[in-house]
């Protein structure tokens, strides 16, 4: 078990921190560290849970930011918080073939079991103080429930990933409770709120902002994947639909980020003024291209290339365009907590420029390219060369470049498997160190991944890739 294997790797000093290996990371190098990592980490949950923040001293816990304080019985749902780190533990079970992972990631899913609404979704936080993980029926809480920020897809998506590896009666149960949730709060036209039951204002508008729609989508295509049920497809396929018919008309064929009943660009918080959203926009492609190669339906194409044709034309500099865009007039807007429309970022307080991504390549470029290449290539042949599993040599390569980062990961783990953090998310110095969720899952990820390049070669035991 996690213990009895932390006690062991406690005495390993090439786990210390600021020790760099002398030798390429093998994968022994790799299990271990991974292994005094998730000691740690398990053993400051909260029934399974988890927060995104963490004092050193774990007396104080938060949730995505340092103004989201946690009670003390309170999880996370947020990602990075408890959906997020049960990932983590998938993944390195599926790398490490270690049950400890397995068992660990089944907490994570009892735990979001008890957290769920009675409704089916999730909220972004959860009072865990009425949790009994031997009671022999989940008691679940009354509320509202949110789409935003992945909260309620993240979580099912997790869940429905652990169906596959831990089949277990509450968590089938929880898993087809989640799903007819996501398709009783589809609107008829296939759009999805940002929270249901659905609330007033902007939050029961057709919502693309943070992912909204597209998150559902690709949860249903997930569901529909792994139990074959042709409600989640038809569900899946309406939310496209949806995109579609929510598109607006050229020269401005890109989407807005959310809508009000009328299909119209709408006004949410008092700096997100209605315009052409440049991000969502992508990320629409992206769901439509993915459609696409799911259903082989050539429908989702059809509104791609006037999209990309807006994209193109709009650009502020190379690589880079602003989030809004006027209806009508094409112009770059801003906004601010005085709900008005500027038309420069001078004319917004300091506060509201950095604290909303108002410009940036929001991964259009690649977006392009992946329509491109889908297109090209057709969607059987894009498929099957995205299925080829890369060769050793190219799996060699691939862990030779990422060696660098994983000795930086192993000499940063310190004494109790802890990675610190001594600077906020903008870079700014902390008083003290702290936990973030987001850096352990990080870094373990890119541990699975060297551990998956390592693979079966005959160096993926003891060497690196360049011990063979």
């Amino acid at each position: 078990m996690f213990k009895r294997f932390a006690a062991a790797c406690g005495a390993l000093a090439l786990l210390h921190a600021g020790h760099v290996l002398a030798h390429e990371p093998s994968g022994r190098d790799v299990r271990e560290a991974m292994k005094r990592a998730a000691v740690f980490f398990r053993s400051i949950s909260t029934n399974g849970g988890y927060c995104g923040i963490y004092s050193l001293d774990l007396t104080r816990r938060y949730g995505e930011a340092f103004y989201e304080r946690a009670g003390a019985h309170e999880i996370w749902i947020q990602p990075p918080g408890t959906p997020t780190v049960g990932e983590v533990f998938l993944r390195a079970h599926r790398a490490t073939r270690d049950n400890d992972y397995l068992a660990a990631a089944t907490e994570v899913g009892k735990a979001l079991a008890w957290a769920q609404r009675t409704a089916g979704g999730w909220d972004h936080r959860a009072n865990m103080s009425h949790f009994k993980p031997d009671a022999g029926k989940i008691s679940r809480r009354t509320g509202r429930c949110t789409f935003d920020d992945n909260i309620t897809q993240g979580a099912l998506s997790f869940l429905i990933r652990l169906d596959e590896a831990a089949d277990q009666p509450w968590l089938t149960e929880s898993v087809e409770l989640a799903l007819k949730f996501v398709m009783t709060a589809q609107f008829k036209n296939g759009a999805w709120p940002q929270w249901y039951p659905l609330r007033g204002g902007y939050h029961r508008y057709y919502t693309f902002n943070d992912n909204t729609i597209n998150d559902c989508i690709r949860v249903m295509v997930q569901a529909h994947r792994a139990y074959k049920k042709p409600e989640y497809l038809r569900s899946a396929r309406r939310g496209g639909d949806f995109i579609i018919r929510s598109q607006l008309p050229a020269p401005q064929a890109g989407w807005a980020q959310q809508y009000s009943h009328d299909l119209k660009p709408a006004w949410a918080r008092a700096f997100e003024p209605p315009g052409v959203c440049s991000a969502v926009t992508a990320r629409n492609i992206r769901t439509l291209v993915d459609l696409h190669l799911y259903t082989r339906d050539g429908r989702y194409l059809k509104p791609v290339p006037a999209a990309v044709q807006w994209l193109e034309t709009s650009k502020l500099r190379k690589d880079r365009w602003a989030r809004l865009y006027e209806v009508g007039t094409n112009k770059p807007i801003y906004g601010d907590r005085d709900r008005k429309i500027h038309y420069t970022l001078d004319e917004i307080s300091a506060e509201r420029r950095s604290g909303y991504s108002w410009q940036s390549s929001y991964g259009i470029p690649g977006v392009i390219r992946y329509h491109e290449k889908v297109t090209k290539l057709g969607a059987a042949r894009y498929l099957a060369d995205a299925a080829k599993p890369a060769g050793a040599k190219e799996r060699r390569a691939r862990a030779t470049a990422l060696e660098p980062t994983v000795r930086r990961i192993i000499a940063g783990l310190d004494r109790k498997g802890r990675w610190l953090t001594r600077t906020d998310r903008k870079g700014r110095p902390l008083k003290q160190p702290v936990i973030y969720a987001s850096m352990f899952v990080d870094n373990m990820k890119v541990l699975c991944k060297y551990l998956e390049l390592l693979g079966n070669g005959p160096w993926a035991r003891q060497g690196g890739p360049g011990n063979s």
